[in-house]
C-alpha cells in the first residue's frame, strides 16, 4: 500500500509489502555511482513491512519478510 505521502523513488518491490506513513525510498546516488546510474532506489522483496518515517538510502535491498522499524535509517555499505 502507497498512499501516506510516501516517497518511493526508482524501487522494484515484491507482493504484500507495506510502507507505513512518511516512509521514504531514496533514490539519489549523492556519495558514489555503483550502478553506474544516478538513481536508483531499492530492491524489497515480499512480505516486507517498513515502518513509519524510516528511511532506506539509495542502492538497499530487503529480503523476502524484513520488517523495518519506526524511524529507522537503513544505509547500504560498500563502494
Amino acid at each position: 500500500m502507497l498512499a501516506h505521502f510516501n516517497f518511493v523513488g526508482d524501487s522494484i518491490l515484491g507482493s504484500d509489502v507495506n510502507l507505513e506513513a512518511g516512509a521514504v525510498i531514496a533514490n539519489h546516488w549523492n556519495e558514489r555511482p555503483d550502478t553506474g546510474r544516478t538513481k536508483f532506489g531499492a530492491l524489497i522483496g515480499d512480505h516486507c513491512r517498513i515502518g513509519a518515517n524510516a528511511v532506506l538510502s539509495p542502492g538497499t535491498i530487503l529480503a523476502p519478510g524484513t520488517v523495518v522499524a519506526r524511524l529507522a535509517l537503513v544505509e547500504q555499505s560498500g563502494g
